[in-house]
């Protein structure tokens, strides 16, 4: 007699997605040997747990295909451990020490990072936010000072930690971690005066700190007695070719500069590249001062002299500034203006 076919069950096979989304941390302690709040711990504030605990929770959420919960745990804690950072591009590297120092902190402390670009614009930057305030992030950080007004009050209403960084301000939203751009532009024009420098000019992109900086040094160069500062303003990013289409318009003019300032060692760079296809000797018959002292700016031929600002420290600051916050949330903290000042690099161009 021929045997029944079984009934077909209603139960779904164990899959590994499954599996995964069934796994607890119960199961992770079981595996590593430690507790389940010593899993808490090295999965949300790994800081609190040694190196070799950390290792035996990674390699048992490795064994196991563990997948945390990130959404039940802030809503345990009201934490999403989350931290939004606002950067106005990712084309060219000035702030890309900024960017590592700031993430790699955060992350040391258990949390998660979130970029957004504003493209230099105050209006994007209030879109973003828009969107961002929504998934309740711990903290903010705003690349400048300049804010749209829904922003200044979306950002007054939520009461989340925000830091400003590359930048100074006599009214910041919350903490301050940078330098004054007009200090850089005036010292800047001071420092060239001294070199000997007459005939100046300028290439910017239209960035709002760019345009600060430039201006600023036009400003000292008019109360030294220097009427006429040519100065070209293009379209961001900064790249090569803005720095080369800003001294072809610089050579049309009657009077050739002996000085180009550029408002960044990107930009820099490609004036450098612009004087070298027309047989322009640097610095004897034009000099070049950048700013941002990138990686690149001292290979290049010849080396850029450039103001340097120590990105890596702003980043750390930032993220410092943060936590002290996450830890201390109801603490009547001082206030957090921290100016990391900058240097002047004197290298073959100037």
């Amino acid at each position: 007699m021929a045997k029944k076919p079984a009934a077909p069950t209603s139960q779904a096979p164990m899959t590994l997605a499954t599996r995964g989304s069934s796994l607890t941390l119960i199961d992770v302690a079981k595996i590593a040997g430690v507790s389940p709040m010593t899993v808490s711990r090295a999965l949300h504030r790994p800081e609190l747990v040694s190196e070799n605990t950390r290792e035996k929770v990674r390699e048992a959420v490795r064994q196991s295909g563990y997948v945390p919960n990130m959404l039940a745990g802030s809503l345990a804690s009201n934490k999403s451990r989350l931290v939004a950072i606002f950067l106005p591009t990712i084309a060219n590297s000035i702030f890309a020490d900024t960017v590592q120092s700031l993430m790699d902190r955060l992350t040391q402390a258990g949390y998660q990072t979130l970029l957004g670009l504003t493209g230099y614009s105050a209006e994007q930057e209030e879109k973003l936010l828009e969107a961002v305030l929504g998934r309740r992030p711990d903290g903010i950080v705003l690349t400048g000072t300049l804010h749209t007004e829904s922003s200044r009050l979306r950002l007054a209403q939520a009461g989340i930690p925000v830091v400003e960084a590359w930048d100074l301000s006599e009214d910041p939203l919350d903490m301050l971690v940078g330098f004054s751009h007009e200090k850089v532009g005036q010292e800047t024009a001071r420092h060239l005066l001294e070199k000997g420098y007459q005939r100046f000019s300028v290439v910017t992109i239209s960035d709002p700190r760019g345009l600060r900086r430039c201006n600023s040094l036009i400003a000292e160069l008019q109360r030294q007695g220097i009427e006429e500062v040519p100065m070209e303003v293009l379209a961001p990013p900064a790249t090569l070719e803005v720095g080369r289409e800003g001294l072809r318009r610089l050579l049309d003019l009657p009077v050739r500069p002996d000085i180009v300032v550029c408002s960044s060692d990107t930009v820099a760079q490609g004036v450098l590249a612009q004087a070298a296809s027309l047989g322009l000797k640097v610095p004897a018959e034009l000099a070049v001062m950048g700013f941002g002292d990138l990686s690149s700016a001292a290979q290049v031929y010849p080396a850029l002299s450039t103001v340097s600002v120590d990105g890596g420290r702003i980043g750390l600051q930032v993220a410092e500034a943060l936590l002290e916050r996450f830890d201390n949330p109801g603490a009547h903290l001082k206030p957090v203006r921290i100016d990391t000042g900058f240097t002047f690099i004197d290298r073959a161009s100037t």
